[in-house]
C-alpha cells in the first residue's frame, strides 16, 4: 500500500516544546493539546497526523518528571520513543503511515520499530490516564496508592521484573499529593478538572492507536 510521504522539512524541534506565553500551567498546555487530537479522532474525516502527535505526547514527559524516581524508568523510554516519532514526522506523515510501513517490512515488533515506539508511547499514555484516574476518585487516595494501581493495570504486565521491583521500591519516594500540585502549579480544583479533561480527550487516542494494529490482525498483548 503506497504511503504518504511529508517533503523535507526544516530541523525538528526539542522533544519539549517551547512553552506558551500565556500564564497556562503545564497541565492545561497538556490538555489543549490532547482535546485538539481528540477532536480530529472524533471528527473521522482524516488521519491523525504524527507531528501534531509527538508535539502533544512530548508535553507529557513533563508528568512523569513530578512523579521522580518511581517512573524514571518509565520517563526514559517514553521520551526516548516520543523522539523516535518525532524525528520520523519527518519522512512519515501519519500514524498510519508508521504502522504500513512496518506491516510490510515485517517489522512492527521488532526492537526499534516505528510501530513499537507508537505502542510504548500508548502505553505511557494509557499510565498517566489510570494514574488521574485513580487521583481524582477520591481525594483520600495518596498519590502512591494511585501510582501503584495505575502502574500494575497498565505498564507492569509488560515489563520484566527487574524493572517492576524497582517500580515497587520507587514508589516510596513519590511526592505527597500535595506535593505534587504544587509542581504542576495546581489546586485540588483545578487538578482535578484538568485530570478528567485530559481523560476524556486521551481515551479515544488511545481506541485509535489501537485500532491501528487490530485493524490489521496485530494483537496487543507485547
Amino acid at each position: 500500500m503506497d504511503y504518504e510521504v511529508n517533503p523535507p522539512p526544516p530541523p525538528p524541534p526539542p522533544l519539549l516544546p517551547d512553552s506558551p506565553t500565556s500564564n497556562m500551567t503545564p497541565l492545561a498546555t497538556i490538555v489543549e493539546a490532547f482535546e485538539e487530537l481528540a477532536e480530529i479522532v472524533n471528527d473521522s474525516k482524516e488521519d491523525l497526523r504524527l507531528k501534531p502527535f509527538t508535539d502533544a505526547c512530548a508535553l507529557v514527559s513533563v508528568l512523569f518528571d513530578s512523579l521522580g524516581f518511581a517512573f524514571k524508568f518509565a520517563q526514559m523510554e517514553y521520551c526516548a520513543k516520543v523522539r523516535g516519532l518525532a524525528e520520523a514526522s519527518r519522512t512519515y506523515a501519519t500514524l498510519q503511515n508508521v504502522i504500513e510501513v512496518d506491516v510490510k517490512n515485517e517489522t512492527v515488533k521488532c526492537q526499534g520499530s516505528l510501530s513499537r515506539n507508537l505502542r510504548r508511547v500508548r502505553q505511557g499514555l494509557h499510565l498517566i490516564t489510570a494514574l488521574f484516574h485513580q487521583f481524582v476518585s477520591t481525594c483520600d487516595c495518596s498519590l502512591r496508592e494511585a501510582a501503584s494501581t495505575a502502574y500494575s493495570q497498565t505498564c507492569a504486565p509488560y515489563h520484566a521484573w527487574a524493572v517492576r521491583a524497582t517500580v515497587a521500591a520507587g514508589m516510596y519516594a513519590l511526592p505527597s499529593r500535595d506535593q505534587l500540585l504544587l509542581k504542576l502549579n495546581e489546586t485540588d480544583q483545578s487538578a482535578e478538572k484538568r485530570m478528567r479533561r485530559f481523560m476524556k480527550a486521551s481515551l479515544p487516542i488511545i481506541q485509535y492507536i489501537d485500532e491501528l494494529y487490530t485493524s490489521r490482525n496485530i494483537s496487543l498483548d507485547w
